[in-house]
């Protein structure tokens, strides 16, 4: 790893993979659990091209860089773009990981078409009210559709992968319908589906799915809900597997 000098508002943090460490900065949107699922969801192949729509600090490409060919990543956030390609440098994986600045909803003028084998996006998830837009902060801003909407994602997912390619996404279970009927209607035909719970019992709060261009309607496999907390607030097994740390005892 590179030394790396931090800049204002900035912390570095142990990714806990291949010894590799995240710039963050405190004041922007900072990654979280969406994130780390969303890296673990698929099974990746050592010849395959990705592209993160929206990668902001860069940790799925960072978490992912080890099992596939190579990982372009495209962010619209100036400052999160900076941070992103700095972790890329910082992290020794210049050859591997491509960060660019600009904006997926013109992905037209960004990339080739039908040119990925896997996109991956963990998008704002929430509409945006009228009204609502001056009152929110950067953080706030990332997590609702400010810059980019469901159709938005969708859309740029279609134009960059091959036939057969995979899209997957984390996002709101209240909003499967709309998510379902979108991939459909883009010829992106959901394949697996999981949602996540915070604790056992307890209503699910996000959702994994994984869709494939040009596949035949159906076939959707649901598997087990993954649950975070234990009832003490700690880590289940599953959640301390995919951070790679064995449970005490």
């Amino acid at each position: 790893m590179r030394n790396v000098s931090l800049k204002e508002n900035e912390r570095l943090d142990d990714l806990m993979k291949s010894g590799r460490y995240i710039i963050q900065n405190t004041q922007e949107f900072c990654f979280s659990l969406d994130a780390v699922l969303l890296a673990h969801f698929l099974s990746w192949k050592s010849r395959q091209k990705v592209l993160e729509l929206g990668t902001g600090t860069g940790v799925i490409p960072l978490l992912i860089a080890d099992e596939v060919a190579r990982v372009d990543a495209v962010e619209l956030n100036p400052v999160m773009a900076d941070v992103a390609a700095r972790n890329v440098w910082m992290n020794e994986l210049t050859d591997k990981i491509f960060v660019r600045e600009g904006d997926y909803r013109m992905i037209r003028e960004l990339y080739a078409p039908e040119s990925f084998d896997v996109v991956v996006a963990n998008p704002p998830y929430r509409p945006v009210a009228q009204g609502q837009v001056n009152k929110m902060s950067g953080v706030a801003r990332a997590r609702h559709e400010f810059t980019a909407t469901l159709l938005d994602v969708v859309c740029a997912a279609r134009y960059a992968l091959r036939f057969g390619g995979h899209f997957a996404m984390v996002h709101l279970p209240e909003r499967l319908g709309e998510i379902l009927v979108c991939l459909h209607e883009h010829q992106l035909e959901p394949k697996r589906l999981q949602m996540v719970q915070p604790k056992d019992g307890k209503a699910p709060n996000m959702m994994l799915v994984e869709a494939v261009v040009g596949a035949a309607p159906g076939g959707l496999k649901v598997l087990p809900p993954l649950i975070v907390h234990k009832e003490d607030g700690s880590y289940t097994p599953d959640i301390l597997r995919i951070y790679g740390m064995e449970e005490d005892g």
